[in-house]
């Protein structure tokens, strides 16, 4: 196992490298840092954008800057940004934590309920609790994420102004004057999040359910599963130990291979709830051409990607002991 993990990580190297490469490239072309600078009316004196040019090392080769960018992160030094007065690796730190705790909740959600109403629906085949959860799944699946986002939030306003108070939290991430004790934060936390994991989890749930329902119902079918039965196990112990643990192997692939998408879901949502997270911070960078905190977001969400992969690879030994890493 722990030779496997660290040829994962090996491989995972190398990768990380060349996306980053790849995305600084991209990212140096797209556009000048400078043109908020240049386009200023009146103009700033000569002096002013030769120092902005040597402060956002634009006046290396491109080779060069990604270079010192790379050799910088061993230190902590996430680059210059547009925002003479940004910590890059400060703000991402901060933002992280509040877009995390987001992806974290709507994804343990979405589990919860693919792997529920998964398990139902293949036991209950066609029947009408099956054909209810295949038309609620390929409803939410069919649903964009920003669409679905915006009429839980008008909906969130609506129910606010029928009773007259501030019930459903609809903008920010937390309160703008939080309650001082723990508790009463962690509750106004909850709250604002309360609106914006529902619109990320059911958009994940719809489709991870269709893929646990059919692994569920091809483990079903499977010999040790009806030997299990001819044993004369109970109905419960065959479904959760011998069929549900395996049928959980298809779902931890998908999951990990759909982190990426629910990050760029976690994108939108933040933008329609009015969070300051990390889609706020990469849409604001993207704006303004700040290359470097594009390149810190990139670098973070890859490295969440690749380690989420790598647990999903692990935990498939876990769950089927018929796996093993020599």
């Amino acid at each position: 196992m722990l030779a496997f993990t660290l040829r994962r990580i090996a491989i995972s190297v190398p990768i990380l490298l060349i996306s980053t490469f790849i995305v600084f490239v991209l990212a140096s072309l797209s556009g000048n840092p400078l043109n908020d600078l240049l386009f200023r009316n009146p103009p700033p004196p000569p002096e002013v954008i030769a120092l902005e040019t040597e402060r956002l090392r634009l006046d290396e080769p491109l080779l060069a800057q990604y270079w010192m960018w790379l050799t910088g992160l061993f230190s902590g030094d996430f680059g210059p940004s547009v925002q003479s007065n940004l910590d890059i690796g400060a703000e991402v730190a901060s933002r992280f934590v509040i877009t995390m705790r987001l992806i974290a909740v709507a994804m343990l959600v979405a589990l919860l309920l693919a792997v529920v109403i998964g398990v139902i629906s293949a036991v209950k085949q066609y029947s009408k609790v099956d054909y209810t959860a295949t038309f609620l799944g390929f409803l939410f699946l069919a649903m964009p994420s920003f669409w679905l986002a915006i009429l839980l939030k008008q909906a969130g306003i609506d129910f606010n102004n029928a009773i007259d108070e501030q019930v459903i939290y609809t903008i920010g991430h937390s309160s703008v004057n939080p309650p001082d004790d723990f508790w009463g934060r962690a509750a106004d936390i909850a709250g604002h999040m309360v609106l914006p994991t529902i619109s990320l989890a059911l958009i994940s749930y719809a489709a991870w359910s269709r893929y646990q329902r059919a692994a569920m119902l091809e483990v079903m079918n499977s010999d040790y599963v009806r030997l299990a039965r001819a044993k004369g196990l109970s109905r419960s112990r065959v479904m959760i130990k011998h069929a549900l643990r395996n049928a959980l192997i298809p779902l931890t692939t998908v999951t990990a291979l759909d982190l990426a998408a629910i990050i760029s879901g976690a994108v939108v949502t933040e933008t329609v709830f009015q969070w300051r997270g990390m889609g706020d911070l990469l849409l604001n960078a993207i704006r303004t051409n700040d290359t470097y905190v594009v390149m810190a977001w990139l670098l973070v969400t890859a490295t969440v990607v690749i380690v989420f992969n790598l647990i999903a690879d692990l935990l498939y030994a876990v769950l089927d002991p018929r796996i093993r890493y020599a």
